[in-house]
């Protein structure tokens, strides 16, 4: 069956994307993998009909790795839709200054290989610059050909107002899961993009891994590099909750053909009328997230798992945070006020 698509503006993409920050080593651990055994993933993904791919200049070698996999099957290029992101500097500081964003796109461009970058986020808005500054030159690369659509990702209500009034803003990519409602309360962040007809693309929908049932305490993320034994949300405490909501997820994902937690995760996510990006670097779990576009889950069920997502009703007060401190503040920035 094929799989299910999406619209971000008048491109066709896959409704279940593929998310490539863990098999770039990046946040989920270093090790990743071999270009073999990656190749061997994106050519699964390939053949199972996966079409949108988004990356990163922060996501370790990913945009690199796609290039180098691209260069073996120049022909699949046409046919793919690659979203890349630049905002983070090495220090892990946030610049939007046009400088800044010409470097980054011609690497990533020079990276991936190709001619032109499908969808361009900025990845999170600078404090110090104001994104009509940042969008206007993020908008040369369209008016060269070389970016077909622009994003902005974490961002605020206001400044999606703001940029869309300098560029058409095609999607914004945004974190959300079952236990991740954060921006449907904040700031009008979801509501806007609808009334906007902005795509909206969720990363994280299994809660980084958290919602597979894999993990059973923060010691399971011994893996060097892996950044979610620091993050509050996946605290000692908060455990016991996450595994009872799994269950809740497994118990649903019996009416699916036993369709286990994460992909329960990934249907409701879509349910809600979001293009979906899990990412996984294991063979096993990329074909399991994929095999989720099948799920069309009840309204009943749609309305089970949000009962129980709204009574965690985790916030950055009660040991809910998104990110470990220093990076939390990094998203719903509000840029500066254009000058002019």
């Amino acid at each position: 069956m094929p799989l299910r698509t999406a619209k971000i503006a008048d491109a066709t993409v896959t409704l279940v994307g593929y998310g490539t920050m863990g098999i770039g080593g990046a946040a989920y651990g270093v090790d990743a993998g071999t270009d073999e055994e990656r190749f061997a993933v994106l050519d699964r993904l390939w053949d199972l009909g996966e079409r949108n791919i988004d990356t990163a200049s922060m996501y370790g070698d990913s945009e690199a790795l796609i290039g180098r996999w691209l260069k073996l099957h120049p022909e699949r290029r046409s046919q793919l839709f690659i979203a890349t992101k630049f905002g983070f500097t090495p220090s892990f500081s946030i610049r939007g200054d046009p400088e800044f964003v010409r470097e980054e796109v011609n690497r990533s461009l020079e990276r991936l290989g190709v001619d032109y970058i499908d969808l361009l986020y900025q990845h999170r808005s600078a404090k110090d610059v104001p994104i009509e500054i940042t969008v206007r030159t993020m908008a040369e690369y369209v008016k060269a050909g070389k970016v077909k659509y622009l994003g902005l990702s974490e961002c605020t209500s206001n400044g999606i107002r703001r940029a869309h009034k300098v560029h058409p803003i095609a999607a914004v990519q945004l974190e959300y899961s079952p236990i991740e409602l954060y921006h449907e309360s904040k700031d009008g962040l979801i509501s806007t993009c609808k009334e906007l007809d902005i795509a909206i693309v969720a990363y994280a929908p299994t809660a980084r891994g958290m919602l597979t049932g894999r993990y059973q305490s923060p010691e399971d993320f011994k893996e060097e590099g892996d950044r979610r034994a620091f993050f509050p949300k996946f605290s000692k405490e908060n455990f016991p909750k996450v595994l009872k909501f799994v269950d809740e997820l497994k118990a649903i994902g019996k009416a699916h053909s036993d369709a286990t937690a994460a992909q329960v995760a990934i249907a409701w996510v879509a349910a809600q009328g979001m293009i979906v990006i899990p990412g996984a670097k294991r063979m096993k779990y990329v074909e399991e997230n994929l095999a989720a576009d099948a799920i069309e889950l009840t309204t009943e069920e749609i309305s089970t798992i949000r009962k129980s997502a709204e009574e965690l009703n985790w916030t950055d007060s009660n040991g809910g945070a998104r990110y470990p401190p220093g990076v939390n503040e990094l998203s719903g920035v509000e840029t500066p006020a254009l000058e002019e």
